[in-house]
């Protein structure tokens, strides 16, 4: 609705927003459209993370998945039926992974203070982290009034990478809970994470219908540590297909900055 897609770019991205930067000099790479703010779905489970992380609560609580947790707003699915009772670590890791939705709701909601109290507190890291252009509503990304910028999402991407079990359970290819005493199988939402040619060490999707298909790395490539991020992708597979662009052009350029420009009209 913005336009975004009428920006031209050399890569023929198919996302509407994206940034590249390279994660020890902030040097852009590659940019398009970075300060637009848009919905950002399920990235918002990197900022909950973040909050539970440096809250440092007991990874080995046990949280029971509640009716306040089923989602009234898109009516999303969930394999956590209410009563589902899991750790503190396994909903982190099944928010990260599978950005299963209701462990994300469960994890704001068991924050001291309760939810609203979460919220406070993922506003203002970002606000401490310098994202003015994020604001948050609640922890999953369900409403499109989480919303934020690639160059805030950047941003975020770098503090999370600092915590070492984010970078693990984000990447984690697959996971295994037991859910009343029954093994229940989740997999990762990015199936980069399973190809041994990618390097990432830390990510997360993203998707509602106003956000589009969204994805966040950090990845290892030619020899540097860079930051990704792909904003209102239009196809299922097309972030993907994003990324494996931007990879094979830092492989074989090595570039400088490069900005995309938008596209003129007569």
């Amino acid at each position: 609705m913005a336009g975004l897609h009428a920006t031209q770019d050399e890569l023929n991205l198919k996302s509407g927003v994206a940034l590249v930067l390279d994660q020890d000099t902030d040097e852009v790479l590659f940019s398009k459209n970075p300060e637009a703010v848009l919905p950002i779905a399920s990235l918002t489970k990197l900022m909950t993370a973040v909050i539970v992380t440096e809250a440092k609560q007991p990874l080995d609580e046990v949280l029971t998945v509640t009716q306040d947790d089923v989602d009234t707003e898109k009516h999303s699915r969930s394999r956590l039926k209410v009563g589902t009772q899991l750790t503190r670590g396994e909903m982190l890791h099944l928010a990260l992974m599978s950005s299963e939705n209701r462990a994300a709701h469960a994890l704001g909601r068991s924050y001291p203070g309760g939810l609203n109290a979460f919220v406070t507190a993922m506003n203002a890291k970002a606000q401490a982290l310098g994202m003015a252009d994020t604001s948050y509503v609640e922890p999953t990304g369900l409403s499109s009034k989480n919303q934020s910028s690639a160059r805030d999402l950047a941003t975020l991407v770098k503090a999370a990478h600092q915590h070492q079990i984010i970078r693990e359970l984000s990447t984690s290819p697959e996971y295994q809970v037991a859910v009343n005493n029954r093994p229940m199988q989740f997999r990762n939402t990015n199936m980069l994470v399973r190809n041994p040619s990618w390097d990432i060490g830390l990510q997360k999707t993203g998707y509602i219908t106003e956000a589009g298909r969204c994805l966040v790395m950090q990845a290892q490539m030619a020899g540097r540590k860079l930051i990704m991020v792909f904003l209102d992708s239009a196809g299922s597979r097309s972030r993907i297909g994003d990324a494996e662009r931007v990879r094979k052009w830092i492989n074989e350029s090595n570039p400088t900055a490069r900005v995309a420009a938008p596209k003129v009209t007569s």
